[in-house]
């Protein structure tokens, strides 16, 4: 017959390794992320992060309202940075236009993103803080751009966010046959006159 405690034992367990794999699959992942995508209770999942935590095989960096959950030993703190940005989608649609402008200033990514120029001011500062833009200043504009390798960049999207390294990378594409038409364009057009 099995014992209660023992059965609750294995539950513990599988819950455990449930979370645990969540978080290697997905670092950088938070409390409600988990519980909704885990479809368990958000006391369970605290206790289970808490108890993840104790045993030294997840940490967290806790930034703003946000916990950020990864696995131990993995990640060093630059790219615990770059994967809490890429968790979010302003910060990530910033650090898209960044790529894609080439240098761009704040107003070219205000105009872009069409939310208040307050709200990029504060997603600049991040990604700055972070070390994963910097700012030039030209004259009496700032422009930003990308301070990492960028292939660094897409190695961890393409490994830990596939979904949204399939939309970057047609975006990517595209822009990159765009500045290519429009190379052998101004090629014509030079050879024309």
């Amino acid at each position: 017959m099995v014992n209660k405690d023992d059965k609750q034992a294995e539950n513990n367990d599988a819950i455990n390794s449930k979370i645990l794999q969540f978080i290697q699959d997905k670092p950088a992942c938070y409390l409600r992320q988990i519980k909704r995508e885990l479809k368990i209770s958000m006391g369970t999942t605290q206790y289970h992060l808490d108890k993840l935590e104790k045993e030294g095989k997840i940490s967290s960096t806790k930034n703003g309202f946000y916990k950020y959950y990864f696995p131990i030993g993995i990640f060093h703190e630059n790219e615990k940075n770059l994967l809490q940005v890429l968790s979010q989608e302003t910060s990530r649609k910033i650090l898209m236009c960044v790529i894609e402008k080439q240098n761009p200033t704040q107003q070219e990514i205000v105009n872009a993103m069409r939310i208040s120029t307050p709200s990029i001011k504060w997603h600049i500062s991040r990604l700055i803080n972070y070390k994963i833009i910097y700012e030039i200043k030209d004259g009496k504009y700032r422009r930003y751009k990308i301070a990492d390798n960028p292939k660094h960049l897409v190695t961890l999207m393409k490994n830990y966010y596939p979904h949204i390294w399939d939309i970057w990378s047609n975006r990517l594409v595209e822009m990159f046959l765009s500045m290519s038409y429009d190379n052998d364009f101004r090629g014509e057009k030079n050879n024309n006159d």
